[in-house]
């Protein structure tokens, strides 16, 4: 019977979760379960859904990124700087921030496959340090239009209207970042799931020797993971700038936890017991909800951390309890 249940609650339990959540608040109040207030809810989880399917890529391979909170911070700044300071084009504010994101990428790699460093080191490494640099980038400060310059007068650019309808528009009903996020969750669904460079992630991460024997050049294949994770992250970044209409030093820090916490969650929804795209989207949506619901209830902002933490501690319980069961067979 516990075996049953432990397998039970490893597959169904995120889903399960999720439905016994919107049941609940619906009963609580009618301002939860209306179109509007999911639509909201898609919204929020937009930026931290993005941000987790980097961290998914890096653990796919049996890695893991720390570095993505920083980078997505980095992102932000240097985004609306490009905007703000230097009133470039908008094809150069949302290419160059990627860039900055496939460099961290490079980075991370040169740290983990060149030099060695475990993968949970290096990136902790590098999320002290691009954090150190896009707070010296931004002199501490947060970047908004025509801000005073500490060099003497003011900003010459502002965020134009087509970049912020990036993160505050709306497209057939949605917002655009639910959209953007909604195809980045597919596109990584099918890359992970469908393509011959998706079995070779998975293949890398379930036994990397094997992999190597099998003539996979697993450090080419790393590269790409933490590259495509950074990239990822200043995607984030771009989003978050477009949706607040500033940038804010240390945007992503708050995030990383939860986008951390989505992808584990991820791991169990319909007994995947690996990182998928499909199940980050739905660990994603499993917090966004509850936090909402708690918005709603007037709980203190304050204490949604532990509920963040309570929940990563549940999903992460119900994968070794299964993980372990079946080593024991």
């Amino acid at each position: 019977m516990k075996e049953k249940s432990i397998q039970f609650l490893f597959k169904y339990g995120a889903i399960a979760l999720m439905i016994f959540i919107i049941i609940y608040f619906s009963m609580i109040s009618d301002a939860f379960f209306t179109y509007g207030n999911f639509a909201d809810i898609l919204r929020s989880i937009s930026i931290v859904t993005v941000l987790a399917l980097g961290v998914t890529f890096t653990l796919v391979v049996n890695g893991f990124d720390l570095s993505v909170g920083s980078t997505m911070s980095l992102s932000t700044v240097v985004t609306a700087s490009l905007m703000v300071w230097y009133d470039m084009p908008l094809w150069l504010v949302l290419i160059l921030p990627i860039l900055v994101g496939v460099l961290v990428g490079v980075f991370n790699t040169l740290l983990i496959v060149v030099i060695g460093i475990p993968d949970l080191l290096a990136t902790l490494s590098t999320m002290y340090i691009v954090a150190g640099l896009h707070r010296t980038y931004t002199e501490g400060y947060s970047i908004y239009n025509h801000m005073p310059l500490t060099s003497g007068g003011t900003a010459i650019g502002e965020f134009s209207n087509a970049f912020l309808w990036i993160g505050q528009g709306k497209m057939l009903g949605l917002p655009v970042p639910v959209w953007i996020m909604l195809l980045l969750v597919l596109v990584a669904y099918l890359v992970l799931t469908h393509t011959r460079w998706g079995r070779i992630l998975y293949m890398t991460g379930g036994n990397a020797e094997a992999a190597t024997l099998s003539g996979v050049n697993v450090k080419k294949v790393k590269f790409a993971s933490y590259v495509v994770s950074g990239i990822f992250a200043s995607i984030a970044g771009v989003l978050f700038t477009a949706r607040v209409g500033s940038g804010q030093i240390d945007a992503g820090a708050p995030l990383l936890m939860e986008a951390v916490a989505a992808v584990f969650v991820g791991y169990s929804v319909l007994g995947a017991g690996k990182p998928n795209a499909i199940g980050t989207f739905f660990g994603a949506a499993v917090i966004g909800i509850l936090l909402n619901g708690l918005t709603i209830l007037n709980l203190p902002y304050y204490a949604f951390d532990i509920v963040k933490g309570s929940v990563l501690v549940l999903a992460l319980a119900v994968t070794y309890m299964h993980a372990k069961n079946k080593l024991s067979h």
